[in-house]
């Protein structure tokens, strides 16, 4: 796999040869990764018109702006997951990522966590790789893997992610940056 080794934490940014509307223009942020089991990811630049005072109300308060369950990934969309941001918590409701970010269970009490964290959002579905498959598309140029910055997952802003994630990078990846919707269009 490139060299890539583990890539939890990391993210997965999608190269203009994703076609599947499910991950076009996508930022993922791998939440679990074993060579053996594969990788578990959330989608982090999709919105949907969900409130999630609609789909958990006691949610509601807790996640940051804007308050709408995000699109995770096409795997089980009637789940839930949530992140949050929480600097120093270590409890079995938190289950860290990278640095102060993590995932928390959405079974424990809003008021229980809502006080420990300074930013959250709930995610519906994820992303799902087998053994060796995400591995291969890496391989194969589908993602760009890259360190995320804090503000990737729970950030206010999420148009222009895609876009604001390469031009971020060195080299000939900042370039793709300026990859045009529709090349046919050039």
């Amino acid at each position: 796999m490139s060299g890539e080794g583990d890539l939890r934490g990391r993210l997965l940014v999608a190269t203009p040869l994703i076609a599947d509307p499910n991950f076009a223009r996508t930022v993922v942020l791998v939440l679990e990764h074993d060579a053996a089991d594969g990788a578990i990811a959330v989608v982090v630049n999709r919105p949907s018109d969900l409130e999630v005072a609609e789909a958990l109300a006691d949610w509601r308060d807790v996640v940051t702006e804007p308050r709408v369950v995000f699109f995770g990934g096409p795997v089980s969309q009637g789940s839930a997951i949530a992140l949050a941001e929480a600097p120093g918590v270590h409890a079995d409701w938190f289950s860290p990522v990278v640095g102060p970010l993590g995932m928390v269970d959405l079974d424990v009490e809003p008021t229980v966590v809502g006080p420990s964290v300074t930013r959250a959002r709930v995610f519906s579905g994820y992303a799902g790789w087998g053994t060796g498959q995400l591995e291969a598309e890496i391989d194969e140029g589908s993602w760009f893997v890259v360190d995320p910055s804090p503000d990737d997952a729970l950030g206010t802003r999420r148009d222009g992610l895609w876009h604001e994630v390469l031009r971020r990078q060195r080299g000939r990846v900042a370039w793709f940056s300026q990859y045009p919707d529709d090349v046919s269009a050039n």
